[in-house]
């Protein structure tokens, strides 16, 4: 087993919400060879704020390991990606999410001398209510700034320094986005993979100069609707692993999705996950130093 393998378990225990991980360790993303396919932890909240979730094998069919530990934050609606980092005897992960009105980072922390996890949390600021999508861009060794994106209900798209949470511009005409995750992080770029409600899938290519300018690229035009959930890694170079989840049924399929490129992009659909996928809001959970490189 590789060590980017083992990484990629650690990921997934720290969804889990276990302390079975080994010392020292580094998480990252699988490889993506055949003998030792891609993997990604989907992270998962309940309406009261339990954790949840599963790590997903990219086989085919996919394979799964529900979550077993539960943590309790407080009730919320909405998440970005997780990052998790580990020392020798301590391994946290953290994020920022909706609850009410506000926005708050969240830290939850596991420390081998103590038999529960610490949760810890930050307000960030008010008037959050009317936004129904969030998403982080973080780029591994500082080679830019992190930024936040928040879509407003009116379908404006805000994009925000994390240092200082300095605000760096908006951008109209997103009011049929229905879901939206990450799956660039490159030094000039972050670009948002998006479905519509009319069931259309996208890219929204975001530019790191100002004023803000996004580039949308149709990936296709149908088929995407039933779907109230994107989490995406990296898989390889530059291709996507990307589960979908339907929270009427709480059903979830895993794709994987080649370097975007339009309507050329390759997808490839490797079946339902074969494990329940309950909660009100699913993300991906990733080490703090892996760049996206999806389109």
């Amino acid at each position: 087993m590789s060590l980017k393998r083992v990484s990629a378990l650690i990921v997934a225990a720290l969804v889990a919400g276990t302390t079975a991980i080994p010392a020292s360790a580094t998480p990252t993303v699988a490889t993506g060879t055949t003998a030792d396919p891609c993997s990604m932890a989907v992270g998962a909240f309940d309406a009261e704020g339990n954790t949840g979730g599963a790590s997903v094998v990219a086989t085919k069919p996919p394979t799964a390991d529900p979550s077993s530990g539960k943590v309790k934050v407080f009730p919320l609606k909405e998440s970005s990606t997780w990052y998790v980092s580990a020392l020798t005897s301590q391994y946290w992960k953290y994020g920022m999410v909706i609850s009410g009105s506000g926005l708050y980072y969240v830290n939850i922390l596991w420390d081998s001398g103590e038999p529960d996890p610490k949760v810890t949390s930050r307000r960030m600021g008010g008037g959050w209510d009317r936004f129904t999508q969030i998403e982080e861009s973080r780029t591994a060794y500082l080679k830019r700034a992190s930024y936040f994106y928040g879509l407003r209900d009116d379908g404006v798209l805000f994009r925000w320094d994390l240092n200082g949470f300095k605000a760096l511009g908006s951008y109209l005409g997103f009011g049929s986005v229905k879901t939206m995750t990450m799956i660039s992080t490159t030094a000039t770029y972050d670009t948002l993979l998006a479905t519509t409600r009319g069931g259309a899938l996208y890219t929204i290519r975001i530019p790191a100069t100002s004023p803000m300018k996004p580039i949308v690229k149709q990936v296709r035009a149908q088929g995407w609707g039933s779907f109230d959930s994107l989490v995406a890694v990296r898989c390889g170079k530059q291709s996507t692993l990307l589960t979908a989840v339907d929270h009427d049924t709480d059903a979830a399929y895993l794709y994987a999705v080649g370097h975007a490129t339009g309507p050329t992009t390759p997808i490839q659909n490797l079946g339902k996950i074969p494990t329940p996928f309950p909660g009100t809001t699913h993300h991906g959970v990733v080490g703090e130093t892996e760049d996206l490189f999806g389109e």
